[in-house]
């Protein structure tokens, strides 16, 4: 199974102070060096964190996979088209939200976005929808033209027991469905390390997305050698 990294959340510390540092590019080359297979970015309507020149950067240094996380709009569209990331995911988006709540509506927004994927293919971009673990969902995935589905994984993450145990045999079933129907299959949303391991098992998907379960950790692990480097300088 492959991991693709999210950087966005070095992108809002950054933001908090305004200044340059911490860098999501620098992040994102770290992430490859590491050994992650992509590295995800979600531009949001409103920049919350990653801005659009950390797009543009991102997309001359990363060399794995850049995968652009978006909303389904004209301005983002023409966005990605110039930018051309190897993968576009497509989620839903409200302003109000602390982070992208389930997965996208195919149901209620299919004839708008078979027409909105129409110039994807000619520009050599693949297309992927963060969809709920439904078998309905990956029909339409298929019918709309997309190259991947994404199985949100947030309520497996919040559940516990028999609920989180049943959840996941959800997931697994729509991940063998859609893996049936030609469609590759990656899954994220709320995976941590302690939650990711039966993941391992379910051969269908071959990629987990992870973005704020490894910045976190990042902050704890990786403080005590920043210490030291600063001690050395000091000293």
């Amino acid at each position: 199974m492959r991991l693709a990294v999210n950087i966005d959340h070095i992108a809002t510390l950054r933001n908090a102070r305004g200044e340059q540092e911490p860098d999501p590019v620098a992040a994102a080359l770290i992430a490859e060096q590491s050994g992650a297979a992509g590295i995800v970015c979600h531009l949001r309507e409103d920049r919350r964190h990653i801005k659009d020149n950390d797009l543009a950067r991102l997309r001359r240094a990363v060399t794995t996979k850049l995968d652009l996380e978006m909303a389904m709009t004209t301005e983002l569209q023409q966005i990605a088209l110039n930018t051309k990331p190897e993968l576009i995911t497509l989620v839903p988006e409200k302003r109000e939200e602390l982070t992208t709540e389930g997965g996208f509506d195919i149901v209620r927004h299919f004839a708008t976005l078979v027409e909105f994927l129409k110039p994807f293919k000619p520009a050599g971009i693949e297309v992927s929808l963060f969809i709920e673990p439904d078998k309905k969902a990956v029909d339409l995935a298929t019918e709309a033209g997309a190259d991947l589905v994404e199985l949100h994984t947030g309520l497996y993450a919040l559940k516990q027991g028999d609920e989180q145990r049943l959840e996941l045999k959800r997931i697994r079933e729509t991940a063998a469905y859609a893996k049936s129907l030609g469609l590759k299959v990656v899954a994220g949303h709320g995976l941590d390390y302690h939650n990711i391991a039966p993941f391992k098992e379910i051969t269908d998907i071959e990629e987990v997305s992870i973005g704020h379960a490894i910045i976190a950790r990042a902050v704890m692990t990786g403080l005590e050698e920043a210490v030291r480097e600063m001690l050395q300088i000091i000293k």
